[in-house]
């Protein structure tokens, strides 16, 4: 299960952005991850809610944006969201296709709560 690697980069991720005294306040962490990367979403969370748990990062919750995988026809030039996992250009029935999106494993924001309460 490399989704528990994953957690843990994260975290080391979070860890370089955030002062350790703030870890306490840290309330999402929301994280883009392509359908073709290779990550099972549930499984990452589970990780990371547990690694999570014992860093000091307690009420920290990970938000999982799945980014669909899309194409680009290197034969017609058309781009197009695969609907199924079938490599075929939907317009030209070419196989010679570009991914352009759906590899990305990627931290986009964390949130903290400031001393108010309130999201920051």
């Amino acid at each position: 299960m490399h989704e528990l690697g994953i957690a843990q980069n994260i975290l080391d991720i979070v860890r370089q952005a955030v002062p350790e005294n703030l870890a306490p306040d840290i309330r999402k962490i929301r994280i883009r991850v392509g359908q073709f990367a290779g990550v099972i979403p549930e499984s990452l969370d589970f990780c990371f809610g547990v690694m999570a748990e014992e860093s000091g990062m307690k009420q920290a919750a990970l938000l999982i944006e799945e980014v669909p995988t899309a194409c680009r026809c290197r034969d017609c030039g058309r781009e197009f969201t695969l609907k199924e996992w079938v490599f075929l250009c939907p317009h030209c029935g070419g196989a010679n296709l570009e991914v352009t999106s759906g590899k990305e494993l990627e931290v986009v924001d964390i949130e903290l709560v400031d001393h108010g309460g309130e999201a920051s």
